[in-house]
């Protein structure tokens, strides 16, 4: 895959506000990175609580990372910016996010799975051992069934929504590499471990960081 053409450039660098080890956090560093645009890290300290402070919340109410600055734009919601991102600056927007029925509606799908079973699952999972919470076996059940479905379904085609790389892949990589750290083996699953690696072969790519908890430890 060659690397992307833009549409337009940013006038300054995007302002992005994260936390190294959100999932969240890493899937629009990753897009930023894939689109070749530049941005500056701006790392949220959560021991000091700095997300709850009134600046922060200023941004995103709900206190929660990530936010990017665009000029004069302030923005919250990973898959909201990613949408965002792609529909500002991408050449072909339509290849991250196809805008005929099926193709938008098959993107749409697997963001919502990010939001949802992605997050209440795996992530998680992870969550409780980077936080040394208790353990919590649905979670883990949850990721399971999860990727299980995942599995068969890229049986079908390299990338969850088709035959190229989408939002999709982007909102659902990040918590799924990193799924040993919350004791979420990935050795059952080799259709998932290939797609994984598709991602990770993308002119580009950065990787989340690695935390030495769970079976990573």
């Amino acid at each position: 895959m060659s690397p992307l053409r833009l549409a337009s450039k940013p006038a300054q660098p995007i302002r992005l506000y994260r936390v190294a080890v959100s999932g969240h956090s890493h899937r629009v560093e990753l897009f930023l990175s894939l689109l070749g645009l530049p941005f500056e890290r701006i790392e949220i300290d959560l021991a000091t609580r700095e997300h709850k402070t009134p600046s922060y919340l200023a941004m995103n109410a709900f206190g929660q990372v990530p936010v990017i600055q665009d000029g004069d734009i302030t923005l919250a919601d990973s898959n909201a910016i990613l949408v965002y991102l792609n529909g500002r600056y991408a050449a072909d927007a339509s290849q991250w996010m196809p805008q005929e029925p099926l193709g938008a509606a098959a993107v749409q799908r697997w963001l919502s799975v990010a939001a949802g079973q992605l997050a209440f699952g795996p992530a998680a999972a992870r969550v409780n051992q980077l936080f040394k919470r208790p353990e919590s076996p649905e979670t883990i059940e949850r990721a399971h069934a999860l990727f299980a479905v995942m599995d068969k379904h890229l049986e079908k085609s390299p990338f969850l929504a088709g035959h190229v790389p989408t939002l999709a892949d982007i909102a659902n990589y990040s918590y799924a590499a990193r799924a040993p750290e919350g004791k979420v083996s990935l050795e059952a699953y080799p259709q998932l471990r290939g797609w994984l690696a598709r991602i990770e072969a993308l002119p580009g790519f950065v990787p989340m960081v690695r935390s030495a908890v769970g079976l990573a430890a």
